[in-house]
């Protein structure tokens, strides 16, 4: 028997659901949940009586400093904004790029990592060089491969989103650094759920959004960003970015030394409290046990399904492998008929690229994998 890691009655789907499906719409933990109705009770209804302007920032400041820890990096260099897509978006913006230049992503990854610099190259200033996420290949070695002298940007996804690939971000780094390239990468399907360490990852910005993996609720997002980008000038210079925002100057543009910065405005700050508190919780439970939870039931998950013709993407002992996103496919039945009979029977998954895909939390147990793989077996 494999117990869950996190405590199951703090989710109360869970009563009447399987639920694989945190890579989608993560489950909220009922200490989060709690601490998003205390701040609305207590805080938000009553306006600027129980939230003073020095309160506003400190709700962010306490989110940055478990962001921090979370990603192991200082807090100086994270950044709370609303949403990945809204930072993601902001960076072929203010990265000086020359016609000609490349940028380099993967053609299965997430659209809100690849539009930006689409749209860049419809006007002719970039060109976007896209490599396949295959299952007989090494991802972090294709990438490499495709560095070259007019590569200006690599912009990719730790673990990609539909099919659970693993992209080595350390390695892709030092290849970065020989061209002087910028590396963005988002972490929304990792942090949380693997170790994302970006003191040692070597990239110029990692994001993640705060409601897959991480537990909280749409609304925020993180940011941690390097020395080299921390240096650019925002391209939507919100209020809050200023170094003293409530000093309220309209006849003057100046920016955060540190990432907030990048920071725009008023945001949602019962999900900032929902968030600070999941990432404590999070935290509480261990990095290392939590993938280490994954990766015992995928085992279980993977060898119960093979056994009636469903494959993962990657077979479970490749490097390339995440323990959390386990994507399958078979060769008759299609995978949409398969997820919507997996509803019927209580089963929460996603269909991605033609694939079943089951996502394993912290919050699962060896009995849900069972189940599946009943399942799978009609």
């Amino acid at each position: 028997m494999i117990a869950s890691l996190a405590e199951r009655a703090h989710y109360p789907a869970l009563a009447e659901r399987i639920y694989l499906n945190q890579a989608s719409l993560g489950l909220i933990a009922q200490p989060a949940v709690s601490a998003m109705h205390t701040f609305l009770e207590n805080v938000a209804r009553y306006g600027n009586i129980n939230m003073t302007d020095s309160a506003e920032m400190q709700y962010c400041d306490a989110l940055r400093d478990c962001a921090a820890k979370l990603l192991r990096g200082e807090p100086s260099k994270v950044a709370i904004v609303a949403s990945a897509s809204e930072i993601l978006g902001q960076f072929p913006l203010f990265l000086s790029l020359e016609k000609g230049d490349t940028v380099l992503a993967v053609s299965s990854d997430f659209p809100a990592i690849t539009r930006p610099w689409l749209r860049q190259s419809l006007l002719g200033t970039v060109r976007v060089h896209f490599v396949d996420d295959l299952p007989e290949c090494d991802l972090t070695k294709t990438l490499i491969d495709a560095v070259d002298e007019h590569t200006r940007v690599i912009a990719i996804s730790m673990v990609q989103y539909a099919t659970g690939t693993v992209v080595d971000v350390m390695q892709v780094a030092e290849v970065a650094a020989r061209v002087g390239a910028f590396l963005i990468v988002d972490a929304t399907q990792a942090a949380g759920a693997i170790a994302v360490d970006t003191s040692r990852l070597g990239a110029d910005a990692v994001v993640t959004s705060g409601y897959k993996w991480l537990g909280g609720h749409g609304g925020v997002a993180l940011a941690w960003v390097s020395e080299r980008l921390s240096r650019q000038l925002p391209v939507l210079p919100g209020w809050m970015g200023a170094p003293s925002p409530f000093e309220f100057d309209a006849r003057a543009v100046s920016f955060a030394p540190t990432a907030r910065r990048f920071t725009l405005s008023t945001m949602s700050y019962v999900s900032v409290a929902g968030l600070t508190t999941a990432i404590e919780q999070l935290l509480s439970l261990g990095g290392p046990e939590v993938e280490t939870h994954a990766r015992k039931l995928a085992m279980m998950l993977i060898e119960g399904v093979r056994e009636y013709g469903w494959k993962p993407f990657r077979d479970f002992g490749s490097p390339w492998a995440s323990p959390h996103i386990i994507s399958l496919a078979h060769n008759r039945k299609p995978a949409g008929a398969a997820v919507e009979k997996l509803y019927k029977r209580g089963i929460v998954c996603s269909t991605r690229n033609n694939r079943v895909r089951i996502s394993l939390a912290p919050y699962n147990d060896s009995t849900d994998v069972a189940t599946v793989v009943e399942a799978f077996s009609v």
